[in-house]
């Protein structure tokens, strides 16, 4: 996998990034599938420069500056973030389009059920992971200039459309239920109600920095999906990980005493976004459900296609990884059946 120009990254920041001082030593994430994630130790302290991968990349996909953008503009806001410092978009400098950020200390979570923390604390860290999930659905948009981070009309029209062509333009074999999935998608999309909102695009726990000394969100990580949208996305494929299986690869909540471990079900946890939103109910929830397993399938169908071109983050771990868009398709197939 072809490396960035760290020599040449390490003058770029010398002469534009105010206070920045090397020597720096440059060391790879090793999670992440989608952008390459490097922490930066310099003399002057540590960052985290985030790039676009090398080779060809799908239309829209891996948007860094899409992502310092919106993190820059939520900086007043009460959304825990890390401070975005300078972005570079001549890819000439280094290889790749890249920007710095400031580094968080704390901690960092794969599985959900949280076997670290206490019951107490797992409580305290579900409240207030739906807390900031609503704190920014209630962001006002243009306050914010974000007002054009999107287009009008159906939102969910669009990502149907949108992640089938880029499903398609990774497809390796024929997925028989991933084709069904696209087929009911495509004719059960509700019509549009109006709710309008930021969505990040990639909620889950693994994208998120907790503090070390108390259960609660000290950073949200990975706005290159971000977008003015539909709320209700981002909501439904949080929840996707109480229905996903217990394991390495799928990390969820299904089959799991959560009671037992203090993790609310999925009913109690949308009825308190509810209450924070303003919501009365939700409707044609099995919709949503689906079509986010479809869109995190379609995503993970891309990790598969650039781990097998050489491209892949983690090539090992995307492998893994792409085994479950068939797994993920076959659980949207039952939602829509039995939900």
């Amino acid at each position: 996998m072809q490396n960035l120009d760290f020599h040449s990254i390490e003058k770029y920041l010398s002469s534009n990034f105010i206070g920045y001082e090397g020597p720096s030593e440059f060391t790879k994430f090793s999670t992440g599938q989608s952008n390459p994630t490097y922490l930066i130790n310099a003399k002057s302290g540590n960052y985290v420069l985030r790039s676009k991968p090398p080779g060809i990349l799908l239309k829209s996909a891996h948007a860094v500056e899409r992502e310092y953008f919106v993190i820059k503009a939520l900086q007043s806001s009460n959304i825990p973030l890390p401070i975005p410092f300078i972005l570079c978009e001549n890819e000439n400098v280094a290889g790749s389009i890249f920007f710095v950020m400031s580094f968080v200390e704390g901690r960092n979570y794969s599985d959900p059920k949280l076997t670290s923390l206490t019951n107490e604390e797992r409580s305290k860290l579900y409240d207030h992971m739906n807390q900031v999930l609503s704190l920014i659905h209630n962001i006002d948009i243009y306050k914010s200039g974000l007002e054009g981070f999107g287009k009008p009309g159906n939102y969910f029209e669009r990502q149907v459309s949108r992640w089938t062509k880029q499903y398609q333009s990774s497809e390796i074999e024929t997925i028989s239920e991933m084709n069904q999935l696209i087929k009911w998608l495509e004719v059960n999309t509700p019509l549009d109600d109006g709710r309008v909102s930021l969505v990040h695009g990639d909620y889950r726990i693994d994208n998120f920095i907790i503090d070390n000394n108390q259960p609660i969100i000290k950073a949200v990580l990975d706005w290159e999906l971000s977008t003015i949208g539909h709320p209700l996305a981002d909501l439904s494929y949080q929840c996707m990980q109480w229905r996903m299986p217990e394991g390495k690869v799928g990390r969820g909540l299904a089959g799991i005493n959560r009671k037992k471990l203090g993790i609310p079900s999925e009913k109690e946890y949308l009825e308190l976004y509810c209450q924070r939103t303003g919501i009365d109910e939700i409707r044609n929830w099995s919709f949503y459900l689906a079509f986010s397993c479809f869109r995190f399938a379609a995503i993970l169908q891309g990790v598969l296609k650039r781990s097998i071109e050489g491209n892949a983050s983690n090539p090992e771990e995307a492998k893994k990884l792409g085994k479950m868009v068939p797994e993920l398709s076959k659980m949207a197939i039952k939602i829509i059946e039995n939900d």
